[in-house]
């Protein structure tokens, strides 16, 4: 064997953690941590929240690499978490992306988990998880959306890899579980009606809080005639939660659909301004 074939090929690894405190009324940095190509930035807010970005330094993740993001919200602080841009997971030539985000949030503390879409490209192989804790007064909204390709490029994915796995737990006790996995002929399977109907974009929303039922009649009229929606409100051990569900033709009609729910989930702030740079 020759020395080129002994050398295994370069792989991205990266891992982030923020820890947010109280102090004087705002949410303040208590812990920053970087390694790899995991940045984080804070940029400036004009109220008592903070909002932090993710960056994946590497431009792209595939086969191979890994990522961590860890967040945890201390008691009365308010985080808003996002990404700098889409995250594209291109062609694997060999092994799986996998991406791990962990995410505590402490007594009266609200985590909006915000990032941009997910790109999948033909044949990628992902394999993603979210882990979150949450205390019994805690808030939190998660939204996370996939784009099966870049339908203004004429992209479309055939074949590939998807492995979606979340678990939310409130004071240890777990309140939702969802895995979702999209293998071998992506394309086929996206034709079913039962799975995605021909959509290109989908998304999940997650919305934990004390004031989940009386947010349902509001979401509903806002997706009102909207194909591809469904939003619901289940109790889990006198725990509240809304899960909604979307599919759309392409990203730009998902967007249309996802900021008005996302805003009016965060009080009517709109989505983080790195969603429209």
């Amino acid at each position: 064997m020759n020395k080129a074939a002994r050398i295994a090929p370069q792989r991205a690894w990266g891992k982030g953690r923020l820890v947010a405190k109280a102090a004087l009324g705002q949410s303040r940095i208590a812990e920053l941590y970087q390694e790899g190509c995991a940045k984080i930035r804070l940029p400036k807010t004009f109220d008592a929240s903070m909002e932090a970005v993710l960056i994946n330094s590497s431009g792209g993740l595939t086969g191979g690499d890994r990522m961590v993001w860890e967040v945890a919200a201390g008691a009365g602080t308010d985080v808003t978490v996002t990404t700098q841009a889409c995250e594209k997971i291109y062609k694997a030539s060999a092994d799986t992306v996998e991406v791990a985000t962990h995410i505590e949030v402490a007594s009266g503390a609200r985590v909006d988990w915000l990032p941009q879409e997910t790109i999948l490209f033909d044949r990628a192989a992902l394999s993603r998880s979210l882990e979150v804790e949450l205390a019994t007064d805690a808030t939190f909204l998660a939204v996370e959306a996939v784009l099966l390709g870049r339908k203004a490029m004429g992209e479309a994915v055939q074949t590939g890899l998807f492995r979606d796995r979340w678990r939310i737990r409130v004071d240890g006790r777990l309140l939702h579980a969802e895995s979702l996995a999209l293998s071998g002929e992506v394309a086929s399977l996206g034709q079913r009606r039962a799975v995605l109907d021909g959509a290109a974009a989908f998304a999940t929303l997650l919305y934990v809080g004390p004031d989940c039922e009386l947010h349902l009649p509001r979401l509903r009229s806002l997706v009102e005639g909207e194909a591809g929606v469904g939003i619901s409100h289940f109790q889990v051990d006198g725990r509240d939660k809304l899960v909604a569900r979307f599919v759309a033709p392409d990203g730009f009609a998902l967007r249309k659909i996802l900021i008005p729910i996302i805003s009016h989930l965060r009080k009517q702030k709109t989505v983080p301004k790195v969603w429209v740079l």
